[in-house]
């Protein structure tokens, strides 16, 4: 069984996304920076190479409605995850399968339900806890995430989303790995489960 990931961008003063997240702003106002880093430099070949290696050996994914209704255009017709995504909802909705082996899979059974699907899915690979922030804090409080990687994006957003607003005062991260970029400072930690788990 693969390990679950979860990985994210964050900006120097925490935030994962911008005021004001909308249809026309998914990320929030001044959101997008947190993401070149991703792509500085990079032809669109290069960016397609970086993503199918980014996700090679995820299996399956997690992710909010919210993110998914806001992603799914930007996405395209074939995302870049090319795997079952589980999407953590209240709304129930069909099956949506796009080219390259994604599939938007909605499920209304809670946190539990979406993890057991997609290690199911994935079987031996990973299962990547993809976001948005409010997944995330779930599948932190309950422990059931191994490993994060986090990207510090050397920007300041002065409000937005916060990641760790609500996390658990307990949890406990291992620091494992630590690179430096010109655009952003790439974190790696493994959750101390046992710090969370009763």
């Amino acid at each position: 069984m693969g390990k679950v990931l979860m990985e994210i961008t964050m900006s120097l003063d925490g935030y994962v996304a911008g005021p004001d997240v909308g249809p026309d702003e998914v990320m929030g106002r001044g959101g997008e920076r947190l993401h070149e880093w991703m792509f500085a430099g990079e032809s669109s070949d290069d960016t397609d190479r970086r993503e199918t290696d980014h996700f090679g050996n995820v299996g399956a994914l997690i992710m909010g409605r919210r993110m998914v209704d806001l992603g799914i255009g930007p996405w395209g017709e074939e995302p870049p995850f090319h795997a079952p995504c589980f999407v953590v909802t209240h709304r129930p909705a069909e099956t949506i399968v796009k080219k390259g082996g994604t599939s938007y899979i909605f499920v209304t059974e809670g946190i539990d339900a979406a993890m057991a699907r997609a290690r199911e899915a994935a079987g031996e690979q990973d299962v990547m806890v993809n976001g948005g922030a409010d997944i995330d804090r779930q599948y932190l409080n309950a422990g059931l995430i191994d490993e994060i990687r986090l990207h510090l994006a050397h920007i300041v957003l002065g409000g937005g989303t916060p990641l760790f607003a609500g996390v658990r005062p307990d949890l406990r991260l291992v620091p494992i790995r630590a690179t430096h970029g010109p655009l952003a400072t790439h974190l790696t930690y493994r959750l101390d489960a046992s710090a969370v788990r009763s």
